[in-house]
């Protein structure tokens, strides 16, 4: 027994014992990592549906400001174009596409919106002498028959009707130009002025300028504030989005082809007609400071300067732009406005931004204007021995 129990012990001293299986603690999850990848998903899922309305937004995530975000978030899903829309671009891309009419005798349209007499016929008889066939004249006064001074303006008026400013009846005043001036096959170049516009050169200038040059100058830029896109309306959509909604002079000065598909559009045109005026949704839009500058950065913004042609000066921040009286009217005057090369607009935001461009023509920074305003008549004697044509 006892060496039994013996040679059991001894066989029990001789085995080895083997570890038990270790109990595992759960792993831990990394909640933070978890965390972090929620919140970048959730921020893009809200910026892609609530884009940043202003600027200052964007740097907070990056220092390119937003286009960075745009590029990086997915595109927008297209929507269905309505009838309308396929019909207008069909026309707009047909015109755009097609090589102008050539002309043997090309010609600049001078289209004048006034409201009756033009007090600067004097200095415009001065700038068209000796420059017949080169250009034609049109004459649109809202209030009373124009009395002329100059055979070149001599019936030249066309069917006027009454313009209010900032209502839709400025941009009819526009189109009324166009299509009269359309008529003619030869006027390859459109200058919209003003009864207070003057010309800044001689003719052989303004004339080799516009008409070799590969775009139409028309004013536009966007701006945030109240003055600029807090005039827009949602009863625009789904057309026209307040991300194209633009501002900008309607002093332009437009190549053929852009001056068909102005005449041709009716779609957006009816947009601002029916929901961009005065008082609407309590608001002060003012048709034709954002119709042309919305409607051609939606259908070519490539094809347009974003600066016009007509200097104007808002330095006062006033309703209305300086105006100049006599002892106003200089040569260093004159020569400031003649050599300004650089595009300058102000937003109308509480903490207002200069956005600032050079004046390329045809990719050359040159000087910016051809004609200024606004002048009064007195100054007329003033500027004619000045500018000396």
């Amino acid at each position: 027994m006892k060496g039994a129990q013996a040679w059991r012990l001894g066989s029990m001293g001789d085995m080895q014992i083997l570890p038990g299986s270790r109990h595992r603690p759960p792993l831990k999850r990394p909640i933070w990592i978890i965390s972090l990848v929620s919140l970048v998903c959730l921020f893009l899922v809200c910026a892609y549906i609530y884009p940043p309305q202003g600027s200052a937004a964007c740097y907070v995530f990056s220092s390119r400001g937003c286009k960075v975000l745009t590029n990086w978030l997915p595109p927008s899903p297209t929507r269905e174009l309505s009838d309308e829309e396929i019909a207008s671009q069909v026309v707009i891309r047909d015109i755009l596409s097609n090589p102008p009419v050539q002309s043997k005798n090309p010609k600049i349209a001078f289209m004048f919106l006034t409201p009756s007499s033009l007090p600067f016929e004097k200095l415009w008889d001065m700038f068209f002498r000796g420059h017949e066939g080169k250009f034609s004249v049109y004459v649109h006064a809202s209030k009373g028959k124009p009395v002329h001074v100059s055979h070149y303006f001599l019936n030249r008026d066309i069917r006027s009707d009454e313009v209010v400013w900032g209502k839709i009846s400025m941009v009819d005043a526009e189109k009324r130009l166009l299509a009269h001036a359309l008529q003619d096959t030869d006027n390859q170049h459109f200058v919209l002025l003003s009864e207070s516009c003057v010309p800044l050169h001689n003719f052989d200038y303004i004339y080799n300028y516009l008409m070799h040059a590969n775009m139409s100058f028309v004013d536009c830029f966007l701006d945030p504030g109240p003055h600029g896109n807090g005039r827009y309306s949602e009863h625009m959509l789904p057309e026209v989005e307040k991300k194209n909604f633009r501002k900008g002079a309607q002093w332009f000065s437009m190549r053929r082809q852009h001056a068909l598909i102005v005449m041709a559009d009716s779609l957006y045109y009816s947009r601002f007609r029916d929901y961009c005026k005065p008082g609407f949704d309590g608001k002060n839009c003012i048709a034709d400071e954002h119709y042309l500058p919305t409607f051609f950065n939606m259908i070519d913004p490539g094809g347009i300067a974003n600066w016009s042609v007509t200097h104007v000066d808002w330095s006062e921040r006033k309703w209305h732009p300086k105006s100049y009286k006599a002892q106003d009217v200089t040569e260093d005057l004159l020569n400031n406005i003649t050599s300004i090369d650089l595009s300058i607009h102000v937003t109308s935001e509480a903490k207002s931004e200069r956005l600032v461009q050079p004046c390329l023509w045809n990719g050359i920074k040159r000087p910016c204007y051809l004609f200024a305003r606004k002048f009064y008549p007195e100054t007329v004697d003033k500027l004619m021995t000045l500018l000396n044509f």
